[in-house]
């Protein structure tokens, strides 16, 4: 057993001790909204918003972005589970930023492994052999934050799943301050109709 595995199990152990109630938690989220943001290890979505267990959902994928996967999610989120408000949320200092699919995909071709940044860009330190998988991958690459939360909430919009009633919050959040900030341009374009 890895130590990683040992850290978790062990942390779960303690939440079991003390998880009380909360296996009475009703299906549906009591606060009635999602949240769709990056996987990114410095978001606490819970912290950031004020969010106990029971209260809203939270996607969450590398860049927090609009895929058809976390649109699939919010649909069920509303038809199924009754939420009524959704927030994009995207990050500075994003790694997202930091490449474009096209890197992605070169260095997946050279080799699986873990690729490292330089001051030249990315380079891929495996020995190979890689795969031509990633070109049927779009890795929603961006190069303007700000641009993205707002082609998100664009996205979601027009999507003839999503209602015109539910309001679609676009937000950037700062990873140095913690603070939540409105993208005007991808609130106006959320607006409930």
């Amino acid at each position: 057993m890895s130590r990683i595995m040992e850290e978790v199990l062990s942390a779960n152990n303690r939440y079991v001790e003390a998880f009380g109630e909360k296996g009475t938690l009703a299906l549906p989220p009591k606060r009635q909204f999602a949240i769709l943001t990056c996987m990114d290890a410095r978001i606490d979505p819970a912290k950031m918003a004020g969010l106990s267990e029971g209260d809203a959902h939270v996607i969450r994928n590398a860049g927090g972005r609009a895929s058809d996967d976390a649109i699939r999610s919010l649909v069920i989120s509303y038809k199924l589970l009754g939420t009524k408000e959704w927030f994009v949320v995207h990050h500075s200092d994003c790694g997202m930023l930091l490449f474009d699919d096209e890197v992605m995909r070169g260095l997946l071709s050279k080799s699986l492994e873990t690729a490292k940044i330089t001051p030249r860009g990315w380079e891929d330190v495996g020995k190979g052999p890689g795969s031509d998988e990633g070109r049927y991958i779009n890795f929603l690459s961006f190069h303007h934050l700000e641009d993205s939360v707002t082609e998100d909430v664009r996205r979601i919009r027009r999507h003839p799943l999503v209602p015109g009633r539910i309001p679609i919050y676009g937000f950037t959040y700062d990873v140095k301050t913690g603070k939540l900030v409105e993208v005007a341009e991808a609130m106006k374009a959320g607006k409930a109709v």
